[in-house]
């Protein structure tokens, strides 16, 4: 089995990292400064106990690579690029790959699925960063993170447990789970305030407002999600380390600002309640600002934390007036 890492950000980086570091047979898709300095120089891949730069096959695209019915390729994108990337991964690898989504938010798998026939979802809780081209750091002790895997939209089969064989021995609490989905729902309503942090720093009374929407929506919508104890339990023992002296850590949400990419991922988490709102004909007026003011933020490239919090309580007054 031959692991394809299609995203080899903070995500990406460390399940590739740890899966080379065990002998697995692993291939990297990066893209820009990035891919030339895992090209030229390896991936610099830090954890708590030191820094290791390994030298991981790397390649811009899937069409520069041999992808077999057997393989599997684990999509590390950051959602707004699911369509992008699952496109053009169809057209260089059999629709039957075993196909893993290990990104936040609940879309993912879905957009896959019009292209693939064996579609994973991976509940993903991993304390990692990705802010220098070349670099990734891993924070989580005394396990590396979470890696939960289960069919979509539900199930378990033959290839879900080697995978999760293979990521425990690499380092990650992993189970096949025939309801990760319900995980995955669980992680998304805990990401909501993941944007709060990114526009104008932690405010948890905004993003328990945020969370508050998503209750009432989940509900008028059906959806079957993981209890917070459930979520608990799963993630008991799970520390995040202080080992990188001086290392600032954030969010995905934060990173995408930091590293000024230009897009953000909000629109698939807080995003997924405002839609879920119009669909039910329920408002969900805090969601629906820090959605547009994500994507402003995101355009204009600016700092993490820049937004004045009056100013987004402006906006939401706003929208409910």
């Amino acid at each position: 089995m031959k692991y394809v890492i299609y995203g080899a950000g903070a995500i990406g980086g460390t399940i590739g990292a740890r899966l080379h570091m065990i002998g697995r047979s692993v291939t990297l898709i990066a893209r820009g400064e990035h891919l030339e300095k895992i090209r030229s120089h390896g991936l610099e891949f830090s954890e708590p106990d030191g820094t290791t730069t390994l030298r991981i096959p790397v390649a811009a695209t899937p069409a520069e690579l041999d992808i077999d019915a057997d393989d599997v390729v684990f999509l590390a994108t950051k959602s707004q690029d699911t369509f992008d990337a699952v496109r053009t991964l169809a057209s260089a690898a059999p629709p039957n790959i075993h196909l893993v989504c290990a990104q936040n938010g609940v879309d993912n798998e879905r957009v896959a699925l019009r292209y693939f026939s064996n579609v994973d979802a991976a509940l993903v809780v991993v304390a990692a960063d990705h802010l220098q081209p070349g670099t990734v750091l891993r924070f989580g002790e005394p396990f590396v993170g979470i890696l939960d895997v289960g069919r979509y939209p539900h199930g378990t089969d033959d290839a879900v447990g080697r995978i999760t064989s293979d990521l425990r021995d690499a380092g990650f609490r992993s189970r096949a789970d025939p309801q990760v989905m319900r995980a995955k729902y669980r992680k998304l309503y805990y990401n909501l305030g993941n944007v709060v942090g990114a526009l104008i720093g932690p405010d948890d009374e905004l993003a328990a407002r945020a969370r508050a929407e998503a209750d009432v929506v989940f509900e008028a919508a059906g959806v079957a999600i993981a209890t917070p104890e459930e979520d608990r339990r799963r993630r008991e023992g799970l520390r995040t380390s202080d080992a990188h002296a001086g290392a600032r850590r954030g969010g995905s949400s934060w990173q995408s600002l930091a590293r000024g990419t230009g897009s953000i991922e909000t629109d698939h988490l807080n995003g997924e309640v405002v839609l879920l709102g119009r669909l039910h004909g329920i408002p969900t007026p805090v969601n629906e600002v820090l959605c547009n003011l994500a994507r402003d933020a995101a355009r204009a490239k600016a700092a993490p934390g820049s937004l004045d919090r009056a100013l987004v309580e402006s906006h939401i007054l706003d929208r409910i007036g």
